[in-house]
């Protein structure tokens, strides 16, 4: 099983991390975005995170070769000639299902198209298409360059053909790929984000500050980063987006988002990306 080149639909935080892995492992990527303009924000992005990997040492000189895998496409007929078609976009299940059933439409059935969806149903995905066996879900994490999981999530119809596609995929670009059920949050959003919610809890309670939080994690538990600074690198928008999806699925109030986080997030504070979340980055910079 062979891989030459993959297209990317979406071109944001995920996207960008997906090509700038796909195209460090030797794959060409095609990417479809709706501007030009955000498709030269994506390719900054993927500079910036080739330039910041070659300055460590992690990849060999040369960032301008890399870019030149890397090329921008309008129409989804023009990725006839990949080999998988990957779906990065926001997490929405009726966008996600209309790009599918685009895809879908204009694709030979043998192109595999996977989502890279955090919390939504692959098999609702699928239901979108007329070949659903070709649909499969490939959740990376975040920065993709650096975390090596990806889950892999099977919908109702999914192939064994389709199946080994991923798997060998995620083996190219240098990942652990894990089979979860295609259930609310796979695994490691019914696991992480419930935690991050239970943060929110805590600091709209008065348990202690955000940092006070994080610090009672990073030393009293050994985590890495605490729970509300990884809110903020996930983005709260969609920390709250899989929270709801989850109370959703499971119909379970254990589930119910913490009125502290829908907050923040309609008062525009979604982390990082806004320069302002449980922590001010602003300040940081």
């Amino acid at each position: 099983m062979k891989f030459d080149s993959i297209g990317v639909v979406g071109f944001g935080t995920m996207g960008s991390g997906v090509v700038v892995t796909a195209v460090s492992k030797g794959l060409d990527v095609k990417v479809f975005t709706r501007s030009e303009d955000s498709y030269k924000k994506g390719l900054a992005q993927v500079e910036g995170s080739l330039a910041r990997f070659i300055k460590k040492g992690l990849l060999p000189d040369g960032a301008s070769d890399y870019i030149k895998r890397c090329s921008r496409v309008t129409e989804f007929k023009e990725f006839t000639n990949c080999d998988f078609v990957l779906e990065a976009v926001p997490e929405s299940k009726k966008l996600k299902r209309e790009i599918f059933k685009k895809l879908d439409a204009e694709l030979s059935s043998e192109i595999t198209i996977a989502s890279n969806t955090s919390s939504v149903s692959i098999t609702e995905i699928s239901d979108a298409t007329s070949h659903p066996g070709r649909v499969i879900g490939m959740h990376f994490m975040n920065p993709v360059p650096l975390m090596p999981l990806v889950e892999i999530i099977q919908g109702k119809n999914t192939n064994a053909e389709t199946l080994a596609k991923a798997k060998k995929l995620a083996e190219i670009l240098g990942k652990t790929a894990v089979e979860v059920k295609d259930s609310p949050g796979f695994a490691i959003n019914r696991l992480l984000i419930p935690q991050i919610n239970e943060a929110c809890f805590a600091v709209m309670e008065g348990i202690s500050d955000a940092n006070g939080i994080d610090t009672v994690m990073k030393l009293g538990a050994s985590h890495p980063m605490g729970p509300l600074a990884l809110g903020d690198l996930i983005g709260l928008d969609i920390v709250l987006a899989i929270m709801e999806s989850l109370h959703q699925g499971f119909g379970d109030d254990k589930y119910r988002p913490c009125p502290l986080l829908a907050q923040m997030v309609r008062d525009g504070k979604l982390g990082r990306k806004t320069g302002q979340g449980f922590f001010d980055y602003a300040k940081r910079a």
